[in-house]
């Protein structure tokens, strides 16, 4: 049994029964049941998966997990039971850590700008670790949180991420002695640095420069007379399984930065804050088709121009931006659906758009896809749906939020219990012949994959 998760938080899929299998029998069940509502099916196995694979290509790195991604609830119990540490940016985040059962003092209270009352939540609940990039920062924390220590967030240089937030958050270089002279002024305990590569960057030098100006800083705080040991350098890797090769190629350039910058034995933890590349690839969202109207090629908004096309379509599903879709506004994404009625291959093609369930003309999904025309009650796919998808919903939601389904492969459970050491250990002459948890962890990870979902249909 887990300490954090037990068998009985998910479905168990056994051997030779995919999550597609899976997937393919919730949609029967809730066909039969007359249920149309939109859900999702996690693969916490896809989560296990990922987890194994960090630790084998960046060993020095302790993984944290970004709550503010996604914070169902079987996640957080996942990544518990593998022992991660939690990033949170609120008090609900933390509250909701803290009740799966992590301790204080594997909590990061993160965000350099925290309002008052969050800052007394977090010294209320034993968390001290918390990141700071101004002077009004580090005033409020001197008042409401005193045995706090403090992590001064760096700037990076995130000019070719499509989410580039630098100019928002972070202290350039030239004001970090003064703000680390000012927390000394203030009594205020500072014992390491951040930094935050946005998700995007198509440059893992990025990493590099990031960590030499880390270690300028402990230089500084040297100087000061604080003691640094702590190095936190963000997140920022990708999610999806098409990615795999840019994190690899990342994850060797952090590496190398890391032994010349800060090398093993220098007394430096060193620590990632991971969202997106724990979840995205995991979930699933299925929606219905709540209505459809059909626009004729000269009806005012119709910008079809193929004179082959006799209409277009535009269909109302069940969930929209200002719930699981929310990540088109935040990451200006175009998701591409997957039908679960593939059509034949002599089926015709109508231009369609994909509308969410409210009346604001924002609420727009998608369009420029040719589908074959559907039908009220239809179901859709939507893969690699695991980021902002849960934790940023809206509460302006004309459908109730998504039911989650948690899946994992037996498999996956076997490595869970590998790693915390929870199978049964082989009698002492056999132990010389059995691999160790970890190893025996990573040879899973490949068997971890499973087949996608659903093969997309025609789709351009």
């Amino acid at each position: 049994m887990g300490r954090f998760l037990d068998e009985s938080d998910f479905m168990m899929v056994e051997e030779g029964f995919t999550t597609r299998d899976l997937l393919e029998n919730l949609l029967l069940e809730v066909s039969q049941m007359g249920d149309r509502d939109a859900f999702f099916l996690a693969d916490l196995g896809d989560v296990v998966k990922k987890h194994l694979r960090f630790l084998k290509v960046l060993p020095r790195v302790k993984p944290f997990y970004a709550v503010k991604c996604n914070g169902s609830k079987g996640v957080v119990q996942t990544l518990a039971e593998l022992g991660t540490g939690f990033s949170c940016t609120s008090k609900a985040e933390i509250a909701l850590v803290q009740s799966t059962g992590v301790p204080p003092d594997k909590i990061i209270c993160t965000g350099p700008c925290k309002p008052v009352s969050q800052i007394k939540y977090a010294a209320g609940c034993g968390v001290q670790l918390m990141t700071f990039d101004n002077e009004v920062e580090l005033g409020k924390v001197a008042r409401s949180h005193p045995r706090a220590r403090m992590i001064l967030q760096l700037a990076s240089d995130n000019s070719r991420s499509s989410t580039c937030l630098s100019m928002k958050f972070g202290a350039t270089l030239k004001s970090c002695r003064h703000l680390m002279e000012t927390a000394k002024d203030m009594s205020v305990e500072i014992v390491g640095v951040s930094f935050h590569v946005r998700s995007g960057s198509i440059d893992p030098q990025t990493f590099t420069q990031s960590i030499a100006d880390a270690r300028l800083v402990f230089e500084m705080g040297t100087e000061l007379g604080y003691k640094m040991h702590f190095l936190d350098i963000g997140g920022g890797f990708p999610g999806t399984e098409v990615s795999k090769a840019r994190f690899e190629e990342t994850a060797a350039v952090i590496n190398s930065a890391l032994d010349f910058y800060f090398p093993e034995g220098c007394g430096v933890e060193v620590i990632a804050e991971l969202g997106r590349y724990y979840v995205t690839s995991a979930f699933t969202l299925a929606v219905s088709i709540a209505t459809k109207k059909e626009v004729s090629l000269d009806q005012p908004g119709s910008d079809d121009e193929d004179s082959g096309s006799r209409k277009s379509f535009m269909y109302y599903v069940n969930d929209g931006v200002y719930g699981s879709f929310s990540h088109i506004i935040f990451d200006n994404v175009c998701p591409i659906p997957i039908l679960h009625k593939k059509p034949s291959p002599d089926h015709p093609m109508y231009s369609s758009s994909l509308w969410g369930p409210t009346g604001d003309d924002l609420d727009r999904i998608t369009d420029g896809l040719e589908l074959p025309e559907l039908q009220s009650g239809d179901w859709m796919m939507f893969e690699n749906m695991g980021a902002y998808s849960i934790s940023a919903s809206s509460t302006f939601r004309i459908s109730q939020q998504p039911q989650i389904n948690y899946a994992m492969s037996r498999v996956a459970w076997k490595a869970v219990q590998l790693l915390q050491g929870k199978l049964l250990q082989p009698e002492e002459e056999e132990r010389e012949s059995i691999c160790t948890p970890l190893s025996c962890g990573w040879e899973m990870t490949d068997t971890l994959c499973v087949a996608p979902v659903f093969a997309p249909a025609s789709i351009t």
